[in-house]
């Protein structure tokens, strides 16, 4: 299965917008850039119709312009080769491909080829994420990560002490992108498994949970993850804008999680939460 890239141009105001309603119509990845932001979704999920509806309705607010292509598998690679390059969160994680050499002065290295998949730490949700890891003991953990993406958060989790992860993503290429990463970062605690709440059923409960996925998933799939989380346990959410963080906020409220803090980055943020 190939993706689906549509690019809009947008003023910041209004890409908020079109970010909420594109997520309504199966669009569940977003990468902002200067001129408004990129929007993901499979090719078997798109749609144009909506697209379309979508963009008409809102083309009269300011100057507004979308295309989209296929992204195959096989360019993946290509692609991503071309355009990354290391990054450093916090001052102390490294985030690089193999073919990178390892940086001196940080505290944790990773090595991510992604594939399909999304969460090279590029986008802020990721590092947001990872910020909020760094605050949180791992030793000693039993963690979730909930649409692990290319299994970065795993990987973080292990170097931070987990003694057992358990990732779980909805796309088969991702999940086997998430367990080659793992085995190149020499992870020996992490187990991927292919689909979602549903593969949850009969697990005992986890020590921290991992949730960097989309709002809509988020509050949908919020009362599964509460189930597996004891008293006084951490939760972490992302994926979702400033905007939304109130949503967050009331159906956490809802599945008896309480509010701590959040950060936030260029409008998007994650925030953590604990088990009542």
């Amino acid at each position: 299965m190939d993706f689906i890239e549509l690019t809009v141009e947008a003023p910041r105001e209004l890409a908020d917008i079109l970010v909420a309603e594109l997520g309504e119509v199966g669009f569940d990845t977003f990468e902002d850039n200067d001129a408004g932001f990129c929007a993901y979704t499979t090719e078997a999920a798109f749609d144009p119709d909506g697209v379309a509806e979508i963009m008409a309705r809102y083309e009269g607010l300011g100057e507004l312009s979308h295309s989209h292509r296929v992204i195959t598998r096989q360019n993946w690679n290509a692609e991503w080769e071309k355009n990354f390059q290391p990054l450093i969160i916090a001052e102390r994680v490294s985030v690089r491909a193999p073919f990178h050499p390892k940086p001196a002065g940080v505290d944790y290295d990773i090595v991510i080829m992604p594939r399909m998949s999304f969460g090279t730490g590029h986008h802020e949700t990721t590092a947001l994420m990872i910020e909020n890891q760094l605050d949180i003991d791992h030793r000693g953990l039993r963690v979730l990560d909930m649409g692990c993406g290319t299994g970065i958060l795993a990987i973080m989790a292990e170097l931070l002490g987990a003694r057992q992860v358990l990732a779980v993503d909805v796309e088969p290429w991702t999940v086997e992108n998430a367990a080659d990463n793992a085995a190149e970062n020499q992870c020996r605690t992490i187990e991927c498994r292919l689909g979602g709440v549903e593969v949850l059923a009969g697990e005992a409960p986890f020590d921290l949970i991992l949730a960097n996925i989309n709002r809509n998933v988020l509050l949908e799939d919020m009362h599964a993850y509460a189930t597996l989380l004891p008293s006084g346990k951490p939760i972490l959410f992302s994926g979702f804008y400033e905007e939304d963080l109130d949503k967050i906020k009331n159906e956490a409220t809802r599945q008896g999680l309480v509010y701590q803090r959040h950060r936030t980055l260029r409008s998007w943020v994650s925030a953590l939460f604990v088990k009542a």
